[in-house]
């Protein structure tokens, strides 16, 4: 089952046009269950920074959340970084074209030897952790890189069934993951490890949104690496699917999880 192309073909349907690319990213933001733990998490935390932040978008990709940030206060600044250049050229290209290129900017780095001392008050890695096998190098790299009092916010798999993986013999439903998820006990050690004082990690994607993310996700995945014809049907599809899983998101943003398969990860210095 292959995640990646299907999102990259997506990408470029969207990418025609800013309103298209908006469009796009209000979709992946009512459809992406992570994207709403992360959001909730970005509000409490931005109560503090009223006059504006310097913030880190590690792994930016689409530039979704880097987009999300510069509306929660015109006063941010915000750099994003990622291996891919040709995604870098494009959210540099797009937010050119809806005149925020002054406070959000993209560039090309590699989070395993980036690091920008005491710069950030914020940084942001959604679904990048599972992708870089260095990863302590990476949070030691954050934590060089935040300001004293800053905190990182993490979305990843959990070890849990994170990438769709229940058993040894079962192969990550992602292909780019080097890992198929941490356990809250790993990665708050590894953090602790780098550096970080504190680290609060708590379950996301429980029952709820293990249901939900079958219903948005992984079906029409599949039903699109079937056949492109399926793009006609998906409309339809969401109609009937979406208000199903529209409550179970809410429901799994406000619950607490003895498990899950993702992990939401906050980290002080």
């Amino acid at each position: 089952m292959q995640y990646d192309p299907i999102k990259r073909s997506l990408g470029k349907k969207f990418n025609k046009r800013p309103f298209l690319r908006k469009l796009f990213y209000r979709l992946l933001d009512l459809l992406l269950l992570r994207t709403w733990h992360i959001k909730k998490a970005i509000r409490k935390w931005g109560k503090q920074y009223k006059n504006g932040a310097d913030i880190l978008d590690a792994g930016s990709g689409f530039g979704q959340y880097s987009f999300y940030l510069s509306k929660q206060s015109k006063k941010n600044r915000i750099l994003g970084v990622d291996v891919k250049t040709e995604q870098v050229e494009d959210c540099n290209k797009f937010f050119g074209q809806i005149g925020k290129s002054e406070k959000v900017k993209f560039e090309f780095a590699d989070l395993t030897k980036f690091e920008k001392e005491k710069e950030f008050d914020l940084i942001l890695s959604v679904d990048v952790m599972e992708h870089i096998l260095e990863d302590v190098d990476v949070f030691k790299n954050f934590y060089q890189s935040l300001r004293d009092n800053g905190m990182v916010l993490i979305s990843t798999p959990s070890d849990q069934g994170g990438s769709d993986v229940h058993d040894e013999h079962e192969h990550s439903f992602i292909d780019e993951h080097v890992r198929e998820g941490y356990s809250v006990g790993e990665i708050e050690e590894k953090l602790k490890s780098a550096g970080f004082s504190k680290v609060e990690a708590a379950y996301s994607y429980g029952t709820p949104g293990k249901i939900s993310w079958k219903l948005s996700m992984k079906i029409p995945i599949l039903m699109l690496n079937m056949s492109k014809l399926f793009f006609i049907i998906l409309p339809f599809y969401y109609m009937i699917t979406y208000p199903i899983s529209f409550i179970l998101n809410y429901l799994d943003v406000n619950m607490k999880h003895k498990t899950g398969t993702g992990l939401i990860v906050k980290a002080y210095k």
